[in-house]
């Protein structure tokens, strides 16, 4: 897998899609030819929030007879459930969270989301974290060393705590017994620095602002997984892959990180018109420059090919879209044929 870019701060531009982003709603019914498409993101602080409001410009702008809107929320299950439950029309949501979705597994069990996928957007990198000055104590040479240590795996709910405990569960770490702590990326920062957790997770595109904030004040160091547990995380999840953290990324990790990473997908519900998710993808891959606008790692990412980086069913619109375009898409995403 491609390493992204570095995580460019977000431009003034950003602000300006507030016209395009709102609260998240109780409801929004988007009618039978989804003319009002409600894009759930993620908090405000993280990369969905603006990249949502963004496809949101573009799909106003771009796709006949449709208004769109992004709205904060949980992120990626979160997303995944509204989706399920008709308040959103679209989402952006990790791929562990989507399969998981419209497999009816863990959250979702006995409630399948009827969802499938129009692209991936960019790889979210798994950043096991902590400080330099906690690591010389407690020497975390590989991520399972972590285990019974005091440990931030993200806001319950979030997409960032379903990685965390489904990378416990492949590495057979007592992830109940664990002090595991359900902290935001903020929260996780001043624990760290405060000496109240021993690590935390951030589930993230490289270079992001809440990791060169913190080490711009405490050098950081990241515990790498070893070979072992990326084989066995990867053999027991397909969606997530291999992935290294080239040293230099973060000014006070001088070397290479092995770890593991996942694709965010953008989702719809199956029954999104498929003339109107072709439309979507070609307003969005006719302009990417809107998106790098609020998320310039995205860069090496937001191009047509990156669709075969789903693992999840993809729409009929966009297939037909890939196909139109010369995007080889694996068999294993292709829908079925009624």
């Amino acid at each position: 897998m491609r390493n992204p870019l570095a995580l460019a701060a977000f431009p003034a531009a950003a602000l300006l899609l507030a016209s395009c982003a709102q609260p998240a709603q109780q409801g929004g019914d988007g009618g039978d030819d989804y003319g009002d498409i409600t894009i759930g993101t993620g908090s405000t602080s993280g990369v969905y929030y603006p990249l949502g409001g963004a496809l949101a410009e573009v799909i106003s702008s771009e796709v006949e007879g449709t208004t769109a809107s992004a709205t904060s929320t949980e992120a990626s299950v979160a997303n995944m459930k509204q989706i399920g439950s008709g308040q959103l029309q679209m989402g952006i949501a990790q791929a562990d969270a989507t399969s998981q979705a419209v497999n009816g597994e863990r959250d979702f069990e006995n409630a399948a989301v009827d969802a499938q996928v129009l692209t991936a957007l960019y790889p979210n990198v798994y950043h096991a974290v902590t400080l330099e000055s906690i690591n010389e104590e407690q020497d975390f040479e590989c991520f399972s060393d972590v285990d019974g240590e005091r440990f931030s795996a993200g806001p319950a709910g979030s997409g960032n705590a379903l990685a965390s405990e489904l990378i416990f569960n492949a590495l057979e770490l007592g992830f109940t017994s664990t002090d595991v702590q359900h902290l935001d990326y903020a929260d996780t920062s001043t624990a760290l620095r405060d000496g109240t957790i021993d690590a935390g997770s951030w589930v993230v595109g490289e270079g992001h602002n809440t990791l060169l904030e913190l080490e711009a004040t405490d050098p950081i160091h990241l515990v790498p997984f070893c070979d072992d547990e990326r084989e066995q995380i990867t053999d027991s999840y397909p969606y997530y892959s291999e992935h290294v953290i080239s040293g230099g990324t973060y000014s006070t990790v001088e070397d290479d990180v092995d770890t593991i990473a996942l694709w965010n997908l953008l989702v719809v519900p199956s029954d999104f018109p498929e003339d109107k998710a072709y439309d979507v993808l070609e307003a969005l891959y006719g302009n990417t420059d809107q998106l790098t606008s609020v998320y310039a790692a995205g860069e090496d990412y937001f191009v047509p090919e990156t669709m075969a980086e789903s693992s999840v069913t993809m729409h009929p619109g966009a297939v037909r879209w890939a196909e139109d375009n010369g995007v080889e898409l694996p068999e294993s995403v292709l829908p079925e044929q009624s």
